[in-house]
């Protein structure tokens, strides 16, 4: 049985087809450029995107399970409706979707929003589905080093109220775990939600105290106010995407990204092993300058 991953050259993708190589799966990739996509010669690759429907069709024929991510994107609630409408047109009704945390409640970031309503229309079109909600990415931080590395401050607004990021090795790795779950079931499953979290829940003085002792100087927290923080990611990605990113960080402040009561123990059962931790990234960080 092949199981198709969608979003497979990013960050997260690519740990997905690596995981579920390492458990002997059939695994068909859909990318938009078959020259970058650096996979072994056993995974299939097909070439296209999310809004082309023809590629949708090539890619979910055959198939039995499939991982849908999508990224962040001005048109991502097209892309997710119509990979889900090409998937049960196509016969296949197992799926692991790569969601948010809090998707149902931060509801006026647009992303949140986005990722809320493809819940919603997983469940009403009665999918064999696990919902994998993760916190804010630990691998996000790359973003902002050069400002801890360079100035001495942590610019992430965040707030006090601590957030529980998440490795994207951990996220892949329960993604793939699901995918095997549910591909090699013998009948449908009910629809589960997962959420994903790091072991550490973390405010924004924490992380900037967890830099201080990592780089062995000063490392303060830029504040709450998100206004800086959209300026400068403003630099490197399109200003309305730098917008909802300070809607984000605004719910973060207000609301923190805080694990439910057994999240970490659920997922330390499924992993068979610890959650990487805040402090590992960081240190594997500051020893790669």
């Amino acid at each position: 049985m092949t199981i198709l991953v969608t979003g497979a050259t990013g960050r997260v993708g690519s740990q997905v087809v690596e995981q579920l190589l390492k458990r002997h799966a059939d695994v068909r990739v859909l990318v938009r450029d078959p020259s970058k996509a650096d996979f072994p010669e056993q995974v299939e690759v097909v070439q296209g995107e999310m809004l082309d429907i023809d590629s949708l069709r090539r890619a979910f024929k055959g198939v039995s399970s499939f991982f849908l991510l999508n990224a962040v994107a001005a048109d991502e609630f097209t892309q997710a409706l119509l990979a889900l409408n090409i998937a049960r047109e196509s016969g296949v009704e197992r799926v692991v979707y790569l969601s948010v945390l809090h998707a149902d409640r931060f509801v006026n970031v647009p992303h949140f929003a986005v990722k809320s309503g493809a819940e919603r229309m997983i469940e009403q079109m009665g999918f064999s589905a696990t919902i994998l909600r993760p916190a804010y990415f630990i691998d996000n931080e790359v973003m902002v080093k050069d400002a801890m590395f360079d100035y001495g401050v942590y610019p992430m607004p965040i707030g006090g109220k601590g957030i529980a990021m998440v490795d994207a090795r951990d996220i892949a790795e329960v993604a793939a775990i699901e995918l095997v779950r549910r591909d090699r079931a013998p009948g449908k499953l009910a629809l589960e939600t997962i959420n994903l979290v790091g072991p550490d829940t973390l405010t924004g003085s924490d992380i900037a105290a967890i830099w201080t002792e990592v780089l062995g100087r000063p490392v303060n927290y830029g504040g709450d106010d998100p206004s800086g923080f959209e300026q400068t990611v403003a630099n490197f990605m399109p200003k309305w995407m730098a917008y909802e990113m300070r809607l984000m960080a605004e719910r973060y402040v207000s609301d923190g990204m805080i694990p439910e009561a057994g999240d970490v123990e659920r997922l330390t059962r499924i992993l068979g092993r610890d959650l990487h931790s805040y402090r590992d990234f960081a240190t594997r960080l500051a020893g790669a300058i």
